[in-house]
């Protein structure tokens, strides 16, 4: 802790302290933390794993965009992770009253506050160089790793041919998809899809009219994207606010636009609650 330091960004989140640990960087620090990376060995791909999958523009490989190897974005430019996982905005350093040039977020895993992630820090690295490379975080040097990193394939149907925004097959109608198999990415979008598959299994078995949300609603926005994503370009997607439907009057300020989205769909919901019963 003579190099870390406890805290959320802007000082957001839970108040309670080692929710948080922070590993500063200066500009050298970083630059040799980047370039051992990019030279760092890897666990080479399988065939299969290497191919690019449907829907996947060229020239972006076989990875998901949304969820890179912390060395697949090191190669993609000096600054990348500077920019990205290891973005030092929001964050003071109390060791020096100024922000770092860059910051290794590690989130607390447990209630003993024993166990931390490292956030971000998806990797194929080999795990003998895990343990070399980040041990060059600062106040990373003598760390115990409970478990190193290791890479996980998602896999996904191409919703666009095979689901309505129900969650219901096209072509067999009594068989529904939920979670990260339709497309959607990260745990509350996967739940979401289990409830719309849950809710519409439910009124068709009862023989009632199945419920399609609104793409003002972020359950709707999400249903919809991934039955109507062009086939060019389609990846799994994770619930944000630019695949809601516009406002009929935009507003340029970004907190009062997301509340207003926020205050939308709420009512939104609100009012197919009541028709629905």
């Amino acid at each position: 802790m003579a190099k870390a330091f406890s805290g959320s960004r802007y000082g957001k989140g839970v108040k309670e302290a080692g929710d948080y640990l922070n590993c500063p960087m200066n500009e050298k620090q970083y630059l040799d933390f980047i370039s051992t990376l990019k030279t760092a060995a890897q666990f080479p791909l399988k065939p299969f794993e290497n191919e690019i999958p449907k829907g996947v523009r060229a020239g972006k490989g076989p990875f998901f965009e949304g969820c890179l190897p912390i060395e697949v974005l090191a190669k993609r430019g000096e600054k990348a992770l500077a920019f990205g996982p290891l973005r030092p905005v929001g964050l003071i350093n109390p060791h020096t009253g100024k922000r770092p040039y860059s910051v290794v977020q590690l989130r607390r895993e447990n209630l003993a506050g024993d166990s931390y992630n490292l956030v971000g820090f998806q990797t194929n690295l080999k795990y003998q160089e895990q343990l070399r490379v980040f041990r060059m975080i600062p106040g990373l040097e003598n760390a115990f790793f409970l478990r190193l990193g290791h890479m996980h394939r998602n896999i996904y149907i191409f919703s666009p041919d095979i689901l309505r925004p129900t969650m219901q097959c096209k072509k067999r109608k009594n068989l529904f998809f939920a979670g990260q198999i339709t497309g959607v990415e990260g745990y509350l979008s996967s739940i979401a899809t289990g409830f719309i598959a849950g809710l519409n299994a439910s009124r068709y078995i009862h023989r009632e009219k199945t419920v399609t949300f609104p793409t003002t609603t972020m359950i709707g926005a999400l249903c919809y994207y991934v039955t109507h994503a062009p086939q060019d370009t389609f990846q799994p997607m994770k619930a944000n606010f630019g695949i809601l439907a516009n406002l009929k009057k935009p507003l340029k300020n970004k907190k009062e636009r997301n509340q207003k989205f926020s205050d939308r769909s709420s009512q939104e919901i609100k009012d197919m609650v009541y028709a629905i019963k």
